[in-house]
């Protein structure tokens, strides 16, 4: 399912002495299965991008394409967009509600008219398929830990059953095991389910191991869009953006300054080590 952002434009608080331009003509095109990172310092309208993608926001001017059809078409059904596009916020408690987590996960299946035993057989998948332990099923989302309550988030988008799933900061706060769980479910859903993952995050680290195509957001509008490799040989400019580079390319850099002859575009720690390896141990 390919998404389509045709000269996007948003403003917040439009005629008012308030006024902010977050999004200026953007426009791309992501295509079905893509793994794409969506980066760009606080302000820089990542946030209201992705909601403007959702359906959550209304562009100011343009519009997005999902599957050919137009959202914000007066006659379009934005209850069926929540099947095929979901987000999961940064901070799960904007999305949890119910009494106990079993209910919130079955209220975005049910808002879709489906029969009871299917909400409640997708929202049971769902659980597992997060790995929430059985016994949390039945008490509040809001007694469990934070990392708990993310995978209730990620459970209740889950049960939608969407084509594109979008996370916004999904591993923020959270510590290396939970980072690394995250990103090893997304990259799971990706290969099992063939999703579209739209990944917003600050961590250059994460999107260099995962992600295939960086779009880096700038002053609401797109400054970069490429391969991670291709994105990442602009440091100077990503830095100029408030924006940072994967530590192992840091790494790179400084030997490459100092006299090593290394190969500065590789960007996973895995590829770094080797690029050291030949350096000291040429062939």
């Amino acid at each position: 399912m390919s998404i389509i952002a045709d000269h996007l434009s948003y403003i917040y608080s439009a005629g008012t002495a308030y006024e902010v331009k977050a999004l200026n003509d953007v426009s791309f095109k992501i295509e079905d299965g893509e793994y794409v990172g969506l980066l760009g310092h606080t302000g820089s309208g990542k946030s209201t991008l992705v909601q403007v993608l959702d359906g959550l926001l209304k562009a100011s001017e343009g519009t997005v394409y999902v599957d050919g059809e137009d959202i914000f078409d007066k006659d379009y059904p934005l209850k069926s967009l929540r099947s095929k596009v979901g987000i999961v916020f940064q901070y799960p408690e904007y999305q949890l509600f119910e009494a106990d987590v079993f209910s919130d996960v079955c209220f975005g299946p049910a808002n879709l008219g489906l029969e009871r035993s299917e909400v409640e057989l997708r929202a049971y998948e769902a659980l597992k398929q997060v790995g929430l332990r059985d016994e949390a099923f039945y008490q509040s989302p809001f007694d469990l830990s934070g990392g708990e309550k993310r995978r209730v988030a990620i459970a209740g988008v889950l049960a939608m059953k969407p084509k594109v799933l979008i996370l916004d900061e999904p591993t923020a706060g959270l510590d290396p095991a939970g980072r690394k769980w995250i990103l090893e479910l997304v990259a799971r859903l990706r290969k099992e389910n063939g999703m579209t993952i739209i990944l917003v995050s600050h961590s250059m680290d994460d999107l260099a191991e995962n992600a295939e195509r960086l779009m880096v957001m700038d002053k609401g509008h797109i400054a970069m869009d490429g391969r991670p490799k291709e994105v990442f040989r602009y440091h100077k400019e990503l830095f100029e953006m408030g924006l940072d580079i994967p530590e192992v390319v840091k790494v790179l850099y400084m030997l490459r300054e100092n006299g090593v002859n290394v190969n500065t575009d590789a960007i996973t720690v895995r590829e770094a080590a080797e690029e050291i390896r030949k350096a000291i141990r040429p062939a």
